[in-house]
């Protein structure tokens, strides 16, 4: 596969008044990638999640107003605490029923996943200590398990 550290660029955001960048991260060639798909299948097949944002902005009334714009979850979620999703993954994985060797393959999945929050930037390597990995496939499903808990 020749991994490599995700690749971060970005692009304008020409519907906004000051044209912001928003920052897209391609993480395909990264060493995590397939443990990421792998836990994110895995997940879904033993619990399949609501889509816990979309019902928690109509609840809060955001999809009413008429510039919204649908964005990635993952992005935003800046004060996600690993523990707290750990510990939601552990109480969901308990009430599947899941074998206890299963349980603990996962959440080493989680903890090696959620830990690999860094990107390329030219020849500088950036390490991003707040929020989820960006443009990794399990950050919109950890995102969806602390909201569907709340």
């Amino acid at each position: 596969m020749n991994p490599s550290a995700p690749s971060i660029k970005g692009l304008i955001k020409i519907h906004k008044p000051d044209q912001p960048i928003w920052p897209v991260v391609n993480w395909r060639n990264a060493p995590g990638y397939k443990l990421s798909k792998l836990f994110t299948n895995r997940i879904n097949h033993i619990t399949p999640l609501l889509n816990a944002f979309s019902t928690l902005l109509t609840w809060s009334g955001i999809l009413e107003t008429p510039h919204y714009y649908r964005t990635s979850p993952s992005l935003h979620w800046t004060l996600q605490t690993y523990t707290r999703t750990r510990t939601i993954l552990t109480n969901m994985l308990k009430q599947k029923s899941v074998a206890s060797q299963i349980q603990q393959e996962i959440l080493m999945w989680y903890d090696v996943i959620t830990r690999q929050n860094y990107f390329a930037n030219y020849k500088d390597t950036v390490t991003q200590y707040d929020g989820l990995a960006m443009g990794a496939p399990s950050s919109c499903l950890i995102v969806k398990m602390f909201l569907q808990n709340i």
